[in-house]
């Protein structure tokens, strides 16, 4: 078992099967050195637990709920990354996230919404999840999703 995969099972996180394409594209595709995933929905078992615009009020999906689906769709990025490259040892750094959240208009909270995905990437790489990031706010997201997460990832030179 690797260094990661050992992170993985001490913070009990089970990474999920890669989610299906909902159009046409690839989970993730490398380049270089260089990994790149499409942006992921916080699918589990292949179904959105939540839809919606991230606000507060009624009928609006809370900030603190969206953060945890934030967290959900980074962990997906990070099993189509996985099934790509295989062995997660491999990532040398987390590069850039980026993050979409679909927001209610009078909604600001986009950084702290995403910090779901960067948290669990610096618990799982450790100093190398480290990354720089963009959170933004969207009318709307595929499948009417409150949040959508990409990375981008640099391997190891031996990868």
């Amino acid at each position: 078992m690797g260094r990661v995969e050992s992170r993985l099972a001490d913070l009990g996180i089970t990474l999920p099967q890669v989610a299906a394409p909902v159009a046409s594209y690839v989970p993730a595709v490398r380049t270089g050195s260089q990994v790149w995933t499409s942006g992921q929905l916080p699918f589990i078992e292949g179904k959105l637990p939540q839809t919606g615009k991230v606000g507060d009020g009624d009928g609006l999906v809370s900030p603190h709920h969206a953060t945890d689906l934030a967290r959900t769709a980074v962990l997906n990025a990070v099993a189509a990354l996985q099934a790509l490259i295989g062995d997660l040892d491999a990532v040398e750094r987390v590069i850039k996230v980026v993050g979409f959240v679909a927001s209610a208009p009078d909604f600001t909270g986009q950084p702290g919404v995403i910090n779901g995905a960067s948290t669990v990437l610096s618990e799982i790489f450790g100093d190398r999840g480290i990354h720089a990031r963009s959170a933004v706010g969207v009318a709307v997201l595929p499948l009417d999703s409150p949040v959508e997460v990409e990375i981008i990832v640099e391997l190891a030179a031996t990868a």
